[in-house]
């Protein structure tokens, strides 16, 4: 970031962001494969002056419980090389819960030598589709929508998760979807954590209380899809961070209790002209065009391949689950929030498709480069959608991968779809996850020593 002594344009605009904030320390912080931030706490003095920062390449591909897969060094160099990080001056925010003023800003990841983006960096694989949208004119836009749940502190990972106790000395009990009553128990939490989304620019928006117990839903504003990942990996990290402050828990596993059905991260998105924002999913009547029919079906007929970035854990899949509200099958429908992929009523401009597969514990980036990944393929090989779905898709058979073993079987099968994620990425990912499955895999449960200890 220094030239001859004297600074490039952005690292100037850092500069002066970090004095007029006086900030004394920067977050350098870069998404890993699972979505978590990985990084380092630079003193604010040394930031611009010691140079780019960097990081080991390696810690972008640890599993989710900081392992390395068996298969570990066919994707990065044997000598664990570091790898050069580049500020996103986009992603310049404050940490409102530190207690000194302080910095984060979303690094990309480059290539020590060669100088390139890193394969192995999710948020530069996102830029690739994004790239490709961008070739063609066009531009896409999306609208996450987050759900959580808040819970008692638990530290004994043997014991069951419970809501926690709100204002009224109580835990909930029973369904209170859209209750505002319900939404009001944690009023404290709402309050900070929207003070800390707004002190970090994000863009949420409507909060709304969901169908679990203490399940919580925000909505984010449509907008550009680099920024709103960025966004979403921030929020993920606000949420919890709020939740500490206030003595309990917030977790965004896609089914954390049994008896209370899942989280998702549900994306709506359309695809506008770069240059005027027409929306091409909709023609001057408004009626939908072949470009919208072939966008649905591309999400139709990649999902099954791509399913693992839509539930990436071995949790994940406790939720696509039927009869417990997320998607099991394929179909679509308009206005029917029972379909996988579902066409809200909407004008001209809004018209866009909800791709409701993901949960909420995936990673951003990777998420929102599926579905567009899907989408760019539809169109661009002319599929056809099936016929819409009328009635309740949850009472057709299921068609998507039940582990997280099976949902990565088939993610290497479309040699379009490897190009566009990169081979090396998309090998990297199923070796970290079958890692975690096998690990997973062998722990016996509660269920298997109840039932089958005196009984098989």
């Amino acid at each position: 970031m220094l030239f001859g002594g004297r600074m490039d344009s952005d690292a100037q605009v850092i500069q002066d962001w970090l004095t007029e904030h006086k900030i004394t320390e920067v977050e350098c912080t870069v998404p890993d494969i699972t979505g978590n931030a990985r990084g380092k706490f630079i003193p604010a003095s040394q930031y611009l002056s010691q140079g780019d920062p960097r990081l080991p390449e390696s810690i972008l591909i640890q599993s989710v419980t900081g392992e390395y897969s068996d298969e570990h060094w066919d994707f990065v160099e044997p000598t664990d090389s570091d790898m050069i990080l580049k500020p996103d001056i986009t992603t310049m925010r404050l940490v409102p819960w530190a207690r000194e003023p302080t910095a984060q800003i979303i690094h990309d990841c480059y290539h020590m030598t060669e100088g390139t983006p890193h394969p192995l960096s999710s948020r530069n694989v996102l830029r690739r589709i994004l790239d490709l949208y961008a070739a063609d004119g066009l531009r896409p836009v999306v609208a996450p929508e987050m759900e959580f749940y808040l819970v008692m502190r638990n530290i004994d990972p043997d014991l069951v998760l419970e809501p926690p106790v709100g204002r009224s000395g109580r835990s909930e009990t029973s369904r209170l979807s859209y209750s505002m009553d319900a939404v009001a128990e944690f009023e404290d939490f709402v309050e900070d954590m929207y003070d800390y989304a707004e002190a970090q620019n994000l863009s949420v928006d409507t909060l709304i209380h969901e169908n679990g117990a203490a399940q919580m839903e925000i909505n984010f504003l449509h907008g550009d899809a680099l920024s709103l990942a960025d966004q979403v990996f921030v929020f993920k990290r606000t949420v919890r961070e709020t939740a500490h402050k206030h003595n309990i828990y917030a977790t965004f596993m896609a089914r954390p209790m049994q008896k209370e059905p899942g989280s998702a991260m549900h994306i709506h998105q359309s695809i506008v002209r770069a240059d005027t924002g027409e929306n091409i999913f909709a023609d001057e009547n408004g009626e939908h065009t072949p470009q919208f029919m072939s966008y649905i079906a591309g999400l139709q007929k990649y999902t099954p391949e791509l399913i693992s970035l839509y539930a990436p854990n071995v949790n994940s899949y406790r939720r696509l689950a039927p009869d417990i509200s997320a998607p099991i099958n394929l179909n679509w429908g308009y206005d029917n929030r029972t379909t996988a992929f579902r066409v809200p009523n909407s004008n001209k401009a809004g018209t866009r498709v909800e791709n409701r597969f993901p949960g909420a514990d995936v990673n951003p980036y990777l998420a929102f480069a599926a579905t567009l990944a899907s989408g760019y393929l539809g169109m661009k090989k002319e599929l056809e959608p099936s016929k819409p779905h009328e009635g309740t898709a949850n009472e057709n058979d299921v068609e998507v991968a039940r582990t997280l073993e099976e949902g990565l079987r088939h993610l290497q099968d479309t040699p379009e779809l490897v190009e566009m994620f990169g081979s090396l990425f998309l090998r990297a990912y199923s070796a970290v996850k079958l890692d975690e499955f096998e690990e997973f895999n062998r722990v016996i449960s509660s269920w298997e020593r109840e039932h089958l200890l005196l009984q098989v």
